[in-house]
């Protein structure tokens, strides 16, 4: 029997990440930027007014704390305006956020420091009642980007803050390095697709539908195939077609019994497919192999949802974030302390939902097992938060011993 890590380390180690892509910034989102975008221009790219308020010398107001400056306003100066003006000394001009400086000024007075203006009189003028100093309120040229520098690196994560600042710099494109394509395959006589009714012995595809679900989530590109029997030429026409579109494949239902004997032989000429039992529960009998001329990575998993959804958690999951290049592919783990016992298989890694919980008093994490007396219990893991982690050794967990318990997906 093969060990977790053992298996672990096999399969990320087939990770092949696609070949990076030009997108637009709006698809960028959640991927990997393969290249150093460079800014080819300032940011900003003009001095400009950091509040509404009026452009000024600062020289001009520094007594005003003391006793109130009354100054001229000769002129406003809206954002997005493309008419340069001249400030003389002694003056100022009304901008709006955003808006280009006057030459001369060097400062911006917020319209809280002033008396906002007396735009009857002739001139129009206003009283300073708080000195401002140089540079006070001002964006200027460059501050947030110089023309040369690293807008955003090579294996950055993009984010709303990236795409925000590839638009800055003026960047409609970029290169990332692009999300894994995945197909999942059911595999089953007994199933049919969720819009039709089932009959005697007929139950509906869970797997195809939740393992797409739970590829989508870890940041994959998903194709569901959807439902095939066990028949040969039609399996390996489909699995070698789909080799073909995907950097990943997964059949749910390919392993155990007379079927997984079956789907072995009809993959056979396309490669080997190791399936051996993996010390873990649930989903110890699996499969895995590197399949076709560009030996893609592909696993047969077992039919039942609950077992195929935890070995997908534990094996492809990382392979997938693997592809996608992240650094650590792995979910975030704690430790907590449990809230009632729970068994374990001897031999096994225990892989158990859990609802991980915090205490608000210390900070401290507790976990509630859910649903551990049986693996076929799907429900159990709709209502889990977290995968309690039980060692090969262990068997009995008491109440309030600590466990270590790795992250699912945030529930909203």
């Amino acid at each position: 029997m093969r060990s977790v890590d053992e298996q672990l380390a096999r399969v990320v180690a087939a990770a092949v990440r696609p070949a990076p892509v030009r997108v637009a910034i709006s698809e960028s989102q959640g991927l990997l930027c393969a290249e150093e975008v460079v800014a080819e221009r300032a940011l900003p790219g003009f001095d400009q007014a950091a509040v509404d308020g009026y452009a000024v010398r600062s020289v001009d107001v520094q007594a005003a704390n003391e006793e109130p400056v009354t100054l001229p306003v000769v002129g406003e100066i809206p954002a997005g305006s493309r008419q340069p003006r001249r400030l003389q000394p002694g003056q100022a001009v009304r901008v709006a956020t955003g808006a280009p400086l006057p030459t001369l000024a060097d400062a911006v007075v917020p319209l809280a420091y002033t008396d906002r203006g007396d735009t009857d009189a002739h001139p129009a003028k206003v009283t300073v009642q708080r000195s401002v100093p140089s540079a006070a309120y001002v964006r200027r040229t460059g501050e947030d980007v110089q023309t040369g520098d690293v807008a955003v690196r090579r294996g950055a994560s993009i984010g709303a803050a990236q795409v925000g600042l590839l638009a800055a710099v003026g960047r409609n494109k970029v290169l990332v390095h692009p999300r894994p394509r995945v197909s999942v395959i059911s595999i089953g006589e007994e199933l049919v697709d969720i819009d039709r009714t089932p009959g005697q012995g007929q139950v509906y595809d869970v797997n195809s539908y939740a393992l797409a679900a739970a590829a989508r989530d870890a940041g994959a590109e998903v194709s569901r195939v959807g439902i095939l029997t066990s028949d040969p030429r039609r399996l390996r026409e489909v699995v070698e077609g789909r080799l073909l579109l995907s950097e990943i494949v997964v059949v749910a239902g390919g392993v155990g019994g007379v079927i997984g004997d079956e789907v072995r032989a009809a993959l056979a000429d396309l490669g080997d497919v190791d399936v051996t039992r993996v010390a873990m529960h649930p989903g110890s009998v699996q499969g895995f192999g590197r399949l076709g001329p560009d030996a893609v990575p592909t696993f047969l998993l077992p039919a039942n949802p609950m077992s195929a959804l935890v070995v997908f958690e534990v094996l492809v999951r990382p392979l997938i974030r693997a592809a996608l290049g992240k650094r650590n592919p792995y979910r975030r783990a704690v430790s907590a302390r449990l809230l009632s016992p729970l068994t374990s298989t001897k031999g096994r890694r225990g892989f158990l939902r859990g609802q991980l919980l915090r205490d608000a008093d210390n900070g401290e994490y507790l976990v509630q097992p859910l649903g551990t007396s049986g693996s076929h219990l799907l429900a159990s893991l709709a209502e889990a938060n977290c995968l309690i982690m039980v060692d090969e050794d262990v068997t009995d967990v008491s109440v309030g011993e600590e466990v270590l318990v790795s992250f699912l997906a945030q529930r909203g």
